[in-house]
């Protein structure tokens, strides 16, 4: 028999940690006794005892699910079950000079999809005082000129506005996360492609729209909105 043939006998080795693996047992543990937010956990000690591990294992394992936001300790309660925030999560490395430039970019690509996409939310939520808001913004806009073609902070203004009328605090927070980012990649010139010089839809479009358009008017007017940043990304 070849060295290939008795290789096939061989077993992969689970080169996990010990607290790698009792924290993936926690969670299957959690999720199968249907643990919801609020509930408490089982002592470190019965933990222990229960996976055959040492009390300080069972300790890190719960800090690392701390870390993310899975459990918390209460006074005078105990560990409970909690709702993670994934916008708090994520922001925690959402560090744009620590991002690669593919990352960064898929970031913004991810931006603009968003955008077009949530043209339905909008409409179910909008109301008379939303678009009066976005008219004062509008309104404060400076005028565009041949070299600019949008103010970045009333751009950031007014496509944040939107993101309130949705009224969808996952993607508010998301949003405001992604922030620095957006800010990032205008200031280090990572989109920097030749525009070319077109008429797209306006805010002030947009804005007619909202009040007596469509969805589907809205996101085929938010994709033209937008061709700009398509452009500086593609070069198209």
């Amino acid at each position: 028999m070849n060295s290939q043939g008795k290789a096939e006998y061989l077993s992969t080795i689970d080169t996990r940690s010990l607290v790698d693996k009792v924290e993936m047992n926690l969670v299957d543990f959690f999720i199968k006794k249907e643990y919801k937010p609020g509930d408490v956990i089982p002592k470190e000690m019965e933990l222990a005892n229960a996976m055959g591990v040492s009390r300080t294992v069972i300790r890190e394992s719960l800090t690392r699910l701390k870390t993310l936001g899975i459990i918390e300790s209460i006074k005078h309660k105990g560990t409970i079950i909690k709702s993670p925030d994934l916008s708090a999560l994520l922001g925690k490395s959402m560090i744009p000079r620590m991002l690669d430039n593919t990352t960064l970019k898929d970031i913004f690509e991810l931006r603009l999809v968003i955008e077009i996409g949530m043209a339905d939310l909008i409409f179910q939520h909008v109301s008379p005082e939303d678009i009066a808001d976005l008219q004062r913004i509008i309104n404060k806009e400076p005028e565009k000129s041949d070299d600019v073609l949008f103010d970045i902070d009333h751009e950031i203004k007014f496509h944040g506005k939107l993101y309130e009328i949705a009224h969808n605090d996952t993607l508010l927070k998301f949003q405001q996360i992604l922030l620095p980012v957006f800010n990032y990649m205008y200031d280090s010139g990572l989109i920097k492609k030749p525009i070319q010089k077109k008429t797209h839809v306006s805010h002030q479009g947009l804005v007619d729209i909202l009040k007596n358009g469509s969805p589907d008017k809205f996101r085929s007017a938010m994709r033209n909105h937008l061709e700009n940043h398509f452009q500086r990304l593609y070069g198209k």
